[in-house]
């Protein structure tokens, strides 16, 4: 199972990352095989997608901690 935010996601649409082996390695990693582990998945569940920065990497997930906090303060 792929996650459900591929079409409209700009980490997967190589819209931010100008480093493509590494950007394929973290598709491969967090889109294509453990996707709920995804920062940017994350915070689109919890807090919707107008809440997901275009620049957030799908490791960051101590950044989207912090917009759930912030947005939950």
């Amino acid at each position: 199972m792929t996650c459900e935010c591929l079409e409209k996601c700009p980490f997967f649409n190589d819209q931010i990352m100008n480093k493509p082996a590494t950007a394929e390695l973290m598709k491969k990693q967090y889109c294509n095989e453990n996707f709920e582990a995804c920062a940017r998945y994350t915070l689109f569940k919890s807090a919707g997608q107008e809440h997901v920065p275009a620049d957030l990497y799908p490791n960051q997930n101590d950044r989207a901690s912090n917009i759930l906090q912030h947005l939950q303060a």
